[in-house]
């Protein structure tokens, strides 16, 4: 049996814009955002960094697509159509959650882009859509879809630093216990075992909670 043949000699390996992207992901998940370079991405597509230029002309952009990447397939309600606007609306928060916490620093790689693709699009129609279909304006539906992305990403950033081994982990509890006295800090003496707590599904559900109250308060009907 003959040797399988191997590429000539400085002929770059096949590139592709979906192959690229979930190469980007796996590097994510193995090493973090940090270590995330275009030129480590190109040495594991056995690339010349220049050749990724082709799909991506900036960090920022390949960013936006593994974003893109991260949210296709989210964009049906969790709780169905049938459901009641406030369960479509939590459904959807705890989608958007569960799938950036799939990812090592998948937060921080969802922050700043604006990824004008199918999922993100998707995602976004259904959210803003279970609030108009409610009957909210479209100020309101527009502007209540925003807290709800705000606040999930906001606490899933969070979540993941916390989570994080060495420097970017969590404060030192023990360290933090002695700085905060009863007698100068009563109140955060009181709390510490919640604010150290690492309990995130109930730290989101209580946030998620909030805002759908005071949501619900918004759409009732003013006298």
């Amino acid at each position: 049996m003959s040797a399988p043949s191997t590429p000539a000699r400085g002929r770059p390996a096949r590139l592709d814009r979906t192959r690229t992207v979930e190469t980007a992901l796996q590097l994510l998940d193995d090493s973090g955002l940090d270590a995330l370079t275009m030129r480590r991405l190109a040495d594991a597509m056995d690339v010349r960094a220049g050749a990724l230029y082709r799909y991506f002309a900036t960090k920022q952009d390949l960013l936006t697509a593994m974003a893109e990447r991260m949210l296709a397939g989210t964009s049906p309600s969790a709780s169905g159509a049938e459901a009641d606007w406030s369960e479509r609306l939590t459904g959807l928060a705890r989608t958007l959650r569960d799938t950036l916490l799939r990812h090592r620093d998948g937060a921080r790689v969802y922050a700043g882009t604006h990824s004008i693709g199918p999922g993100t699009l998707g995602y976004a129609e259904t959210l803003i859509g279970a609030l108009r279909e409610a009957g909210f304006g479209d100020e309101e539906a527009a502007r209540g879809g925003l807290a709800v992305v705000h606040f999930t990403l906001g606490h899933t950033l969070e979540e993941q630093a916390a989570l994080q081994p060495g420097d970017a982990g969590p404060a030192d509890p023990d360290a933090l216990r002695a700085a905060v006295t009863t007698e100068r800090f009563p109140h955060l003496a009181a709390t510490l075992p919640v604010l150290t707590g690492t309990d995130f599904e109930a730290q989101f559900e209580f946030g998620l909670r909030l805002l759908v109250q005071g949501l619900r308060e918004l759409r009732q009907p003013r006298r």
